[in-house]
């Protein structure tokens, strides 16, 4: 009973911290970052201002983060030229495996290579996979936590909005 006890409680304490984690950088400036793109040159965040961004963090070992990558590459595709930005932040140690994913699943959207955590550390990631959607001034103003089927609709819906704007 009492690891039983202990493990909810654990759990309960990610879920809080991933919570709060959220609600700490909706509506504050997003932090800027630059790293090392799949096609070898740097891409820095703070260059897609105008433009709607979303940062999806994710790893090779995550189960969702294969599921919900296709889906994004699609919004990606449909809304690229109309001001929306898609960068996917990989966090795993050896980025020839995120290489071999991003191939094997045909994504288009740049993948950036945070091996050393600090960029998965300015924006709180806890777990995976995490998106952020940025507006066109450079704000946060949603934040995602995993991935479930479905959660592309609340996505598509908030990218409309936010191109709106």
């Amino acid at each position: 009973m009492k690891v039983k006890n202990f493990l909810l409680g654990l759990g309960f304490s990610v879920f809080a911290a991933t919570s709060l984690a959220s609600s700490g950088l909706t509506g504050r400036p997003a932090p800027d970052f630059a790293l090392k793109s799949s096609s070898g040159e740097n891409l820095r965040l703070s260059e897609h201002r105008g433009d709607v961004v979303m940062v999806n963090f994710w790893a090779t070992w995550c189960g969702p983060c294969r599921q919900e990558m296709p889906l994004l590459d699609e919004l990606y595709s449909r809304y690229e030229r109309v001001g929306f930005s898609l960068l996917g932040v990989n966090i795993d140690d050896n980025s020839s495996k995120a290489l071999k994913m991003v191939s094997e699943l045909g994504v288009s959207f740049p993948v950036l290579f945070d091996s050393r955590k600090e960029v998965s550390k300015l924006y709180e990631v806890e777990a995976m996979p995490v998106t952020v959607l940025i507006d066109r001034e450079g704000t946060v103003r949603y934040v995602h936590h995993g991935y479930k089927p479905g959660y592309e609709e609340k996505y598509l819906d908030q990218i409309r909005s936010l191109l709106r704007e």
